[in-house]
């Protein structure tokens, strides 16, 4: 391909005189020279006017040709610097300088030898003129809106000046453009710069051939050995017929990739005949081409319409994983949970996840079957669920079947915002002691459902963003002696006014209705304290007094500010103000606020917090802190 090319005579020489001199000293070696062998030379650039870039392209130049004095013979000397000339004629050219005037003057000093350049960089070319010719399907008549949008987005414009750098990132840039949607096999098939150096000027012509408009018809899989036929189109979900998009092809790679039964996945069209080099074609990953020098392809000869299969490739997971997790807070104390996995069970696509989890104030044990998405996305499990807790004077015995339907799913695809929806439905026998009141035992229905909506910089350690989240749930005890409901709502927000700095508020509000407060499951009333809610008090401490225990109540209110300063990307440190309780009603509220300082400290374990707060309502200090290690 052609990078420019120049028409016309050598043009007129620059005058001598300089509107600006600038004196650059560039450093390159000092080394002593060894015998036979010249020394690497001190170069000196005058470089007239040249703005900084042109200035940075010809110290590179230049450079590579001081360096090779270290290994060349004394009598390669004058050769090297007529090398050294070109070279940084050659690098004024790519930075848009077509009739510069160069001088080289080789000295010595008491350093060694010493190169003295001297630059007049004459005019700098611009762009005069941008020819973009379209080939293929984007050639067409119902094309015509999407070719226009192309030539408008070309990042080159008129009037611009010429660097070489520019001219090859328009060009990747309208390749990448007109592959990502329709065209995954375009392709520059001849680009030309013709420089006119009398006038300073350059003409731009480009061709690019889309090949054809490709709809894509369904998926081909391989790799597949054990998981059963079928899996891979539950979440390649392909309308027949719709047209290639290169968002939706990443999309679907990725949640493959995320997907239980697969360790790794790529997905493409099947490009036999349509590509020159379907390994290199730069319609499918722009970032694949040369950083240097954009290619150019032979045109396309063919339909310029067809319907294509998509081509999975997958790997699938382990069959089975095992894994152990400890765990240390303040409430809890030492925790351990061991989680059993296996992606395929009696031949069936399902991912069967088993585990038990022990410490201080719970014991839990579970079996959920996770199956695989429906033709809508959302992702179904159902399961059964041993708990025995012991909260506040609350002790709970339950035995659960249950099901959940969740989605997450972005915004669009080049949006971070992502959402994520649950709906539950519970079935549940419950043996609820009160410590100083009364026992009963209560066969519960329950239903939830919950909006998530995440916009950070980073899920599992936000700097920035926001998060909003909105729950609701009704219930009946199944001998209707008692009905409730509730509705939450809850928010946090992330800030970074410095990049050491990170201020976090958070809030949640929450309201319940039941015939019977103290009949309602534990896990529906409010309660609140603790490391993640109002620090200072006890966990699930603060709530309803009765008896001994501390029930849940009708309405919730928390709200939390806290700012962090990083000294280093492990280390920081914290100051925070929490307050809020739970009441029968929000009138009656009295708050309990806690102030305090923490450490944090970023491992690759997981976030370790200790938090040193004090409880204004109890006057007493309550140190909190949680890390967990998986292995």
């Amino acid at each position: 391909m052609r990078l420019f090319r120049t028409v016309g005579g050598s043009g007129r020489r620059p005058s001598p005189a300089r509107a600006c001199l600038a004196l650059a000293t560039v450093m390159l070696a000092l080394g002593l020279a060894r015998p036979g062998f010249a020394a690497r030379p001190e170069v000196t650039i005058d470089p007239g006017d040249l703005p900084a870039s042109a200035l940075e392209a010809v110290t590179r130049a230049v450079d590579s040709m001081a360096a090779m004095a270290d290994d060349q013979d004394g009598g390669e000397g004058i050769r090297l610097r007529r090398r050294a000339r070109e070279a940084t004629i050659d690098a004024l050219a790519t930075e848009g300088y077509f009739s510069p005037q160069v001088e080289l003057e080789a000295g010595t000093d008491v350093a060694g030898p010493t190169w003295d350049i001297s630059i007049v960089p004459g005019e700098r070319t611009v762009v005069e003129a941008v020819d973009i010719v379209f080939l293929g399907a984007l050639a067409e008549p119902e094309y015509a809106e999407r070719a226009e949008q192309l030539r408008s987005s070309w990042g080159l414009k008129e009037g611009s000046p010429f660097r070489n750098d520019e001219w090859e990132a328009a060009k990747r840039s309208l390749l990448d453009a007109a592959s990502e949607r329709d065209f995954p096999a375009a392709r520059l098939v001849d680009t030309a710069a013709d420089i006119i150096v009398e006038r300073s000027r350059a003409v731009l012509h480009v061709k690019l051939d889309s090949g054809p408009a490709v709809r894509l018809s369904g998926v081909e899989v391989r790799g597949l050995k054990r998981v059963p036929a079928g899996v891979v189109e539950r979440y390649v979900r392909i309308r027949p017929g719709e047209p290639y998009d290169r968002a939706r092809m990443v999309e679907w790679q990725q949640t493959l990739q995320a997907a239980p039964f697969f360790s790794g996945a790529k997905l493409d069209v099947d490009r036999t005949g349509i590509s020159a080099n379907p390994e290199e074609d730069p319609g499918m990953m722009p970032e694949s081409l040369d950083s240097q020098q954009t290619r150019t392809e032979p045109a396309y000869r063919g339909p310029t319409h067809l319907t294509l299969p998509v081509v999975a490739d997958v790997v699938e997971s382990r069959p089975r994983r095992m894994s152990v997790a400890l765990g240390v807070d303040d409430e809890a104390g030492p925790r351990i949970e061991t989680v059993y996995r296996q992606n395929v069970v009696a031949g069936q696509a399902v991912e069967l996840e088993t585990g038990v989890r022990l410490d201080r104030l719970r014991r839990l044990g579970y079996a959920d079957i996770h199956l695989v998405p429906n033709e809508n996305g959302f992702r179904d499990s159902f399961g059964v669920l041993a708990q025995d807790s012991d909260i506040q004077g609350v002790h709970v015995r339950r035995l659960a079947v249950g099901a959940i339907r969740a989605k997450t799913y972005p915004a669009s695809f080049k949006s971070r915002v992502e959402y994520e929806t649950r709906y539950g439905a519970r079935l549940s026998h419950e043996r609820t002691d009160i410590d100083g009141l009364n026992a009963f035992t209560a066969n519960n229905a329950t239903a939830t459902a919950e909006l998530i909506r995440r916009d950070v910089n980073d899920k599992y350690d936000p700097r920035e963003g926001t998060l909003l989240g909105l729950g609701a749930g009704v219930g009946t005890a199944l001998d209707a002696r008692n009905r409730f409901g509730r509705l939450s709502v809850r928010g946090q927000y992330w800030w970074s006014p410095t990049k050491r700095d990170v201020i976090t508020v958070r809030g949640e509000v929450g309201r319940l209705w039941a015939r019977d407060l103290n009949r309602v499951p534990d896990d529906f009333a409010f309660r609140t304290g603790g490391a993640r809610s109002v620090r200072g008090y006890r966990y699930l401490g603060l709530g309803r007094e009765v008896g001994n225990a501390v029930l849940g109540d009708a309405v919730l209110f928390v709200a939390s500010i806290e700012g962090t300063r990083y000294f280093d990307e492990r280390f920081g440190a914290a100051l925070f103000v929490d307050t809020g309780n739970v009441a029968s009603t929000f009138g009656s509220m009295k708050l309990a606020t806690g102030v305090g300082t923490g450490l944090r400290v970023r491992t690759p374990a997981g976030p370790l917090s200790v938090d040193l707060a004090y409880a204004v309502r109890d006057k007493n200090v309550r140190l909190h802190f949680s890390l967990g290690i998986a292995f």
